[in-house]
């Protein structure tokens, strides 16, 4: 019997809760076209008869100073702290540069034994195709093995699509063949440790910031002012359990109010009803959602607040 732990690094936007939720067979990490969408970190679990794997998916490592991207680097750090592995996911669509080399430091700071899965490899082309072809990869394969080469000599690489699975199921076996022996950690049915509040909450910001553009996705958090289980009474005289959430979407500022609410209401019910609907497909209850919009001023410059959402 194997049993790993396993971070997923990268830089924003690599793919990484693409590529946990389709390991784990499950939607575990929200996933958005918008950067940075990850803040803590999230666990995955899969198990089959060989054993059972961890995944942690990690915030999206970037270079900036800003408080909030110093707290989620920080993460990336501790979970390689506390790992077995490291799973690099590298965006091949994007040239490797002065972010991707960051990561690769952070990896050599903190050796644990890495592989390397080169995400998007659909989208980049051939990698196999010459110069000549017109199918080659832009940017070049080669940036990418030269890259490897120079910062994780030893680390096994493998061409993968976390969206349509391509090459995942070989990243797989190797992740098991590398892992030591060792009992299962958690019950072969989870597949998250996620608390359900959290799980809302994600849910929620997930329908928030597929819906709003521009600044709001990264000023926007979710709190979970209230969750209530209830039994309901149905005409047949039979009761239903439901749940009731009260929930609020937080931003910065009075005008990005103005957007999550929408004329008339109709951004906030569609958020809402969004939600809801998904809500009820995790958990077995008929779900009454009551969502609404405050101003928490400049949240991502306080330590407390960041230390309470972000962990």
């Amino acid at each position: 019997m194997k049993a790993a732990v396993i971070a997923i690094i990268g830089r924003p936007s690599a793919g990484k809760s693409t590529l946990m939720n389709q390991l784990c067979g499950q939607k575990i990490s929200i996933v958005s076209s918008a950067p940075q969408t990850t803040r803590n970190t999230i666990r995955g679990i899969f198990t089959d008869p060989r054993g059972q794997l961890i995944f942690i998916d990690t915030p999206g490592f970037h270079l900036s100073d800003k408080k909030i991207n110093l707290r989620m680097k920080s993460l990336v750090a501790e979970s390689l702290a506390e790992v077995d592995a490291a799973l690099y996911l590298v965006d091949s669509s994007r040239a490797p540069g002065e972010e991707e080399a960051a990561v690769a430091k952070v990896l050599a700071d903190h050796p644990v034994p890495t592989v390397i899965a080169l995400n998007k490899i659909d989208l980049a082309g051939d990698p196999t195709a010459g110069p000549e072809d017109d199918r080659s990869p832009k940017p070049p394969y080669s940036e990418f093995t030269a890259f490897f080469d120079r910062n994780l000599p030893d680390s096994p690489v493998f061409e993968i699509s976390a969206l349509g699975g391509s090459g995942v199921q070989e990243l797989l076996n190797l992740l098991f063949e590398q892992a030591p022996e060792g009992e299962l950690m958690y019950p072969e049915e989870f597949y998250t440790d996620q608390l359900p509040e959290f799980r809302v909450s994600e849910i929620i910001r997930e329908k928030a910031i597929e819906r709003v553009r521009q600044e709001v996705p990264h000023a926007l958090y979710v709190e979970i002012a209230d969750m209530e289980q209830e039994q309901e009474e149905e005409p047949s005289n039979r009761s239903e359990p439901r749940l009731w959430i009260r929930a609020f979407l937080v931003i910065e500022r009075e005008s990005q109010k103005a957007i999550l609410i929408g004329r008339g209401g109709s951004m906030i019910k569609e958020i809402r009803v969004a939600a809801q609907k998904e809500i009820e497909a995790v958990f077995p209850y008929r779900v009454y959602l009551d969502l609404r919009v405050k101003v928490n001023p400049k949240w991502r410059k306080s330590d407390p607040t960041l230390k309470r959402l972000i962990y």
